[in-house]
C-alpha cells in the first residue's frame, strides 16, 4: 500500500474548506434574514385585506374566468 504524502492541512478539505464553508452558510443566513426583516416590513405597511375573497363566494363557479375578481389581490 502506497503511504499517503499530500497531507496539506489548508487544503480545500481542511481548514479552508470548512471556513468556505462556514463563511458561505452565515453569509446565507444573513441574506435570508434580511430578505425576511424587508418582507415583514413591507407587510406590516399594507397588511392584508380578505374581503374581496370573503364577501361573496356564492358566485363563484368551479370553471369561469370571473373567478379572477375573487382571487388575492394587491391592496392598495
Amino acid at each position: 500500500m502506497t503511504e499517503n504524502t499530500n497531507r496539506s492541512v489548508f487544503g480545500l478539505n481542511g481548514v479552508t474548506g470548512m471556513l468556505i464553508a462556514t463563511v458561505l452558510l452565515l453569509s446565507i443566513l444573513a441574506f435570508l434574514t434580511v430578505w425576511g426583516l424587508k418582507v415583514q416590513q413591507a407587510s406590516a405597511q399594507k397588511p392584508y385585506d380578505p374581503t374581496p375573497i370573503v364577501s361573496s363566494l356564492d358566485n363563484v363557479k368551479m370553471i369561469s374566468k370571473d373567478n379572477a375578481k375573487f382571487a388575492f389581490q394587491d391592496p392598495k
